[in-house]
């Protein structure tokens, strides 16, 4: 978990999470439309598209949005639109292992850019396989820190079914299989916990340590330029900078 956790903090320190409104919203877009497509246009049963409405409406991103999302994904009226999950797996420098994941139209057009950013920033693009065995693909869910006590989270988190409770800065992160995400979001709830997010993330059984300013400068500008683009959703690494060395780095 330290691996994950240092990532999440490398992504938080540069900011990566404030992008752009518009960005955002496409990114948000894009989930609603996948969701209601895997499942069906209603929330009340499709807890993978419940979760992403409450993200959009997090962000305030406008009830028409919503709608047209869903009916993209539903195949209702106009706004039908055929959306493709793809996942892109490759390596940065230093050796660094690279997850992507894209949501996108056009498959040609996206493996093209994603292989032409890995190539830009001295990485490159990887077969399937190559890098996904490094990792585990779980649920995470985030509980602000002003909400409720840590020993109480962990009573009701580890009865929920969760597999592990983190602490960082200004919340808690809790961690489940990637089965039990939408259950234990569930659970949280009727026990009356605050909940300020949830998604599927993948977690590096190891991470790889890179202690060269120039190398983490590097990797960093991969994931940056990954993010950057609207086919991908998430970018998810190995990647480990020693606390000193980030500290260091450009916000």
């Amino acid at each position: 978990m330290s691996g994950h956790s240092k990532w999440s903090k490398v992504k938080r320190f540069k900011g990566a999470i404030d992008a752009k409104r518009g960005k955002i919203f496409s990114k948000l877009s894009k989930e609603i439309t996948i969701a209601a497509k895997a499942g069906g246009g209603d929330p009340n049963g499709n807890p993978r598209l419940r979760s992403a409405i409450q993200a959009a409406r997090a962000q305030s991103m406008p009830n028409d949005n919503v709608e047209r999302a869903i009916k993209r994904g539903t195949g209702e009226g106009n706004d039908a639109q055929h959306f493709d999950e793809i996942v892109y797996e490759g390596y940065g420098p230093g050796g660094v292992a690279v997850i992507v994941e894209a949501v996108t139209d056009n498959k040609n057009r996206t493996a093209a850019e994603i292989r032409s950013i890995f190539s830009k920033n001295n990485g490159n693009l990887a077969s399937t396989g190559s890098v996904s065995y490094m990792f585990h693909k779980k649920g995470q869910i985030t509980v602000p820190r002003s909400s409720i006590e840590e020993d109480r989270l962990l009573e009701v988190a580890l009865e929920a079914g969760a597999e592990e409770l983190t602490t960082e800065e200004d919340e808690y992160v809790i961690i489940t299989s990637h089965d039990q995400l939408y259950a234990v979001v569930d659970a949280l709830r009727n026990a009356g916990v605050t909940t300020d997010g949830q998604k599927f993330t993948f977690i590096p059984d190891t991470t790889v340590p890179v202690a060269d300013e120039t190398v983490a400068r590097q990797v960093l500008r991969l994931c940056d330029a990954l993010e950057d683009d609207d086919d991908v959703q998430n970018v998810y690494s190995n990647l480990e900078i020693p606390d000193e060395l980030l500290a260091r780095l450009p916000a």
